[in-house]
């Protein structure tokens, strides 16, 4: 991860997160973006500068030490790694074949079309899906069901610890099906979801 350029569209709660974190593992943020605006620097971004200056100014616009791109062509950028991390579907079949990057997490819900999926997997683009790569919040929530069921609370380290062992887990999951069925992740993940419903059934004799 050491030096990896990342390119994150969206910078609310998910995008911040993500490059919060990425940023601690030694990546080198080199654009984001927000609905008012996107900005780039090969050098890297300061993330707590560009958070702050967007907290007084509402937007990215003018953010020191950046050149201001199209929201399109944060896309297409040199980096390893992008991150849809705003809406659906802003990688089409329209766009898909102008990304560089090899690696792309999901962390908008729906940001890549079926037609983008098949033009970036043609590409040789690794797609980790939004069911895997932002499953982190929804996997909390459960968390905090049992917490309530039990009436039992945990603090912020223990629940960052159950996370850590959970998602790792699911995401070895999805690769080894990938592996076995010769499928990217998305499909892998469909399949690892739909596996115990398939099963569920046999192993309670309601079919032969």
């Amino acid at each position: 991860m050491e030096g990896a350029r990342v390119a994150i569209q969206g910078l609310g709660n998910v995008g911040q997160a993500l490059a919060r974190f990425l940023a601690d593992c030694g990546c080198r943020i080199v654009a984001l973006s927000d609905s008012g605006a996107a900005v780039h620097s090969t050098r890297g971004i300061d993330l707590r500068a560009a958070i702050a200056y967007k907290m007084r100014h509402g937007s990215l616009a003018g953010l020191a030490e950046t050149e201001p791109i199209g929201h399109a062509d944060l896309v297409g950028l040199d980096c390893e790694i992008l991150a849809p991390c705003a809406l659906a579907n802003e990688l089409t079949a329209a766009n898909a074949a102008q990304v560089r990057a090899r690696l792309i997490v999901e962390g908008a819900n729906g940001p890549t079309t079926p037609a983008a999926d098949r033009i970036l997997a043609e590409h040789g683009v690794t797609v980790v899906p939004d069911i895997l790569a932002n499953a982190g919040g929804v996997t909390v929530s459960s968390f905090e069901w049992v917490q309530g069921l039990q009436v039992f609370f945990w603090d912020e380290a223990e629940i960052n610890q159950r996370l850590e062992r959970v998602l790792p887990r699911a995401y070895d999951g999805v690769a080894e099906a990938a592996r076995r069925y010769v499928v990217d992740l998305r499909t892998a993940a469909q399949c690892v979801a739909v596996d115990p419903v398939r099963r569920a059934p046999q192993l309670r004799g309601v079919f032969p």
